[in-house]
């Protein structure tokens, strides 16, 4: 698993920038993924992929341990699509 701390090592050690510099940028971006997934914009970066909020509607389920049927309340999601270049790495 890669954390935050990860990513913001590598991407010091590859920009010639401070560990906390690194860091702070990338608490920035995803920061404001999560803006944009709250107020319901699509986030698009060329060459990663897409970030975008799908409604799931209200539906009816069970409750696995005793089978009563329940309501499943309305909610939203974050979906991430990756773009093609990621998904060619990946298979590839």
């Amino acid at each position: 698993m890669t954390t935050t701390t990860d990513i913001a090592d590598k991407i010091a050690a590859e920009q010639n920038l401070t560990k906390a510099q690194a860091k702070a940028i990338v608490e920035s971006v995803f920061k404001k993924i999560t803006e944009d997934a709250r107020s319901g914009t699509e986030t698009s970066i060329p060459g990663f992929g897409k970030f975008k909020v799908k409604d799931t509607p209200a539906r009816d389920g069970r409750n696995p341990s005793t089978g009563a049927a329940i309501k499943i309340a309305a909610s939203k999601k974050l979906s991430f699509t990756p773009a093609k270049a990621v998904k060619d790495a990946m298979n590839g």
